[in-house]
């Protein structure tokens, strides 16, 4: 019998780097896969099922929601859902390897709820809200009034951050790569 895998959760405001820390993760020595989200939209350019996601219709999406198949959900917008199918999550730890998950704060706490010590919750912080506006400008892809919203956004999910088993700020990108592999591997390592 295969041991089973755990779960490591990263959640952070848009900008922090959180995507590029899990990138870096998944190429180092952890037994990580990614927990692949549900959406309902429809694919877009060279997406395919099973693969960046797992496109179902909005009706489907309803009857798996009524039936408790999501560890988290949210409708994004009307009729628009993305969430973690708890079927994806039991697929990966009963492989033995650890599910690393990018979500927003609250699915983050949900996921934590609902798997206890059998997961990490890591909140991944920008330096400062005056940095993490000038790196979402800095990145050139979206306009004054969705970055204004974004930094709305994210002051409201730093709010969250003190309920997350721990806080990484990323003020250099390396240094914070490296907290994060250290403290996931002391948390794999513990029976």
């Amino acid at each position: 019998m295969e041991k089973r895998g755990k779960l490591i959760i990263f959640s952070a405001p848009s900008g922090s780097g959180k995507s590029t820390i899990i990138q870096s993760l998944l190429n180092r020595d952890l037994n990580l896969s990614f927990s692949i989200s549900a959406t309902s939209r429809a694919p877009r350019g060279t997406e395919k099922n099973g693969v960046e996601y797992y496109f179902i219709s909005p009706e489907e999406f309803r009857r798996r929601i009524a039936n408790g198949e999501f560890l988290e959900y949210e409708e994004v917008y009307a009729g628009k859902y993305y969430g973690t199918l708890k079927s994806e999550v039991e697929r990966i730890l009963d492989s033995g390897r650890n599910v690393i998950f990018d979500v927003d704060v609250v699915g983050g706490l949900n996921i934590k709820k609902y798997y206890g010590n059998q997961a990490l919750a890591l909140f991944i912080q920008p330096p400062s809200i005056e940095e993490l506006k000038r790196r979402l400008n800095h990145r050139a892809t979206d306009a004054p009034e969705v970055i204004a919203s974004r930094i709305a956004k994210a002051e409201y999910e730093l709010s969250f951050a003190p309920k997350f088993d721990r806080i990484i700020v990323n003020d250099i990108l390396e240094k914070a790569q490296e907290e994060a592999y250290q403290t996931i591997r002391q948390f794999l390592d513990k029976p």
